[in-house]
């Protein structure tokens, strides 16, 4: 009999299926896509020679997973790539501040705010090999508290409150495209905690890419797991979890919604209503582009970063961001645009380009927000309309088909304000109330990213509850 199934095959499924095969189980993954990898793919979007990455590129998270450092990636494929800034924020004066590896580089572009930078990210930044577990892991008791608690003054407050010690519309703007990757308004909290966190880790690890497309990670992952004598069915959609084979667990690597759909019928009504009222949050309408060129930036800091925000002044972002939580569709939306070709020109024939961005939606909105988000890169790049090629558009819909979990464009699985934060998706984190089931996505602690962390401590906690095997970073041990 199969020991575990993985009902899933994306970061956090593929990483759960590692931790039980390494402790010596027989494990089985069941994805429904003919392609493994949920939203870790690559595809050619718009033309042949051009390889896009579906959902995910920039994987500062990867790079920083406690758990994918244990793990041989680079025997299978994987390898990291460093853009030469991480960042770039333009505005309209044709200027623009990059976050560099170098603290001090990026202060240094910062006037009177560079003092409040370095004291606001270098401590983070310093300290992260002391914070990882706790901002990478469940809601746990600190295992340094004094770090802790100077990291979570900070990180549990809105942006707008911590944009407040700055007072250079370029500092304050960095600010806000950073806290915006919450995916909440600027002015609630714990938005700044994304802020403060990118922000520290683009100086220690870097905003990296996977050379050759996303999709390289996830095959890394999967040629790991079967090397460990996994096996990985595609084209195995689940409906219900009734049908799977015999095992004695099974890690979902879903969110609530399309779990309540294979396995509702087995919980217990207070679970299941827990389950339905998890709340998902805004959308994204996104946009890839082939390109003739590079994109033609007015500020030449922003040809040399691998992402771009583009918004304006915080003011700007907020209003954007404000609107969209509210329900309306902002004029001028900030829009998180790649260009990983800077410094990866295997996704495109040679003098091409890759490039794409998504602006926040409300859920499930299916409106065209295509000629908002090209207005928005020709304010920072005249003449970029004049580049593209070819483009593939997908709306939130579009993006729910290509991955379920992803209900109304939601690519965080769920709102991470202070509500859903410490008790995502409920007070049972990964456990369901039903022996061997298991919940193991981004809608677990510690949430959105690609990490793998989710499916880590899912399987973690199914390694001791059903198979009494202790566990650790390394290899398990009976």
């Amino acid at each position: 009999m199969t020991d575990a199934v993985i009902v899933g095959a994306g970061p956090n499924g593929l990483s759960a299926a590692i931790v039980l095969a390494r402790a010596g189980l027989k494990v089985v993954i069941h994805e429904a896509s003919d392609e493994i990898g949920g939203g870790v793919r690559s595809a050619a979007l718009t033309r042949p020679g051009f390889v896009h990455d579906i959902c995910s590129t920039v994987h500062v998270m990867g790079k920083a997973s406690p758990f994918w450092r244990t793990l041989p990636l680079a025997q299978h494929g994987l390898e990291w790539v460093d853009p030469e800034a991480s960042l770039a924020h333009p505005l309209d004066d044709g200027t623009c501040v990059t976050v560099e590896r170098s603290i001090d580089a990026t202060a240094a572009q910062l006037g009177d705010d560079a003092e409040a930078y370095r004291r606001l990210i270098l401590p983070i930044a310093n300290s992260w090999p002391a914070l990882e577990s706790l901002v990478l892991g469940p809601l746990r008791p600190p295992a340094h508290p004094i770090l802790a608690a100077r990291f979570g003054l900070n990180a549990i407050r809105s942006t707008a409150a911590v944009a407040r010690r700055f007072t250079k519309p370029h500092t304050r703007a960095l600010l806000a495209g950073l806290g915006a990757h919450a995916l909440l308004p600027l002015e609630q909290a714990p938005s700044a905690g994304a802020a403060i966190t990118l922000g520290a880790l683009a100086h220690r690890e870097g905003w990296v890419i996977t050379k050759g497309g996303a999709q390289r990670l996830s095959n890394a992952l999967a040629a790991y797991f079967r090397s460990l004598g996994g096996e990985i069915v595609t084209s195995a959609p689940v409906n219900t979890i009734d049908h799977l084979p015999p095992s004695r667990a099974v890690l979902c690597d879903l969110s609530p919604r399309p779990f309540l759909a294979i396995a509702g019928h087995r919980l217990s009504p207070g679970f299941r209503r827990s389950l339905e009222r998890y709340r998902y949050g805004m959308g994204v309408f996104k946009v890839d582009w082939a390109l003739d060129g590079p994109v033609p930036w007015t500020a030449p800091g922003c040809r040399r970063a691998g992402t771009v925000h583009v918004g304006g002044t915080f003011e700007d972002i907020a209003r954007s961001e404000a609107e969209t939580w509210a329900g309306r569709l902002p004029e001028q939306p900030f829009v998180l645009l790649v260009q990983p070709t800077i410094c990866n020109s295997t996704r495109a024939p040679e003098g091409q380009h890759t490039v794409w961005a998504y602006c926040h939606v409300p859920n499930g909105s299916t409106v065209d927000m295509l000629p908002r988000i090209e207005r928005q890169i020709e304010r920072f790049a005249p003449g970029f309309g004049d580049r593209i090629i070819a483009r593939a558009v997908m709306d939130t819909q579009a993006l729910q088909r290509h991955n379920a979990n992803l209900v109304g464009g939601d690519i965080g699985m769920g709102v991470a304000d202070l509500r859903q934060l410490f008790a995502r998706p409920t007070w049972r984190e990964y456990s369901t109330g039903v022996g061997g089931l298991y919940l193991c996505s981004g809608s677990t602690p510690p949430g959105i990213g690609v990490h793998g962390m989710c499916g880590f401590y899912a399987a973690q906690r199914a390694l001791r509850q059903v198979f009494r095997v202790r566990v650790g970073l390394g290899p398990a041990q009976q």
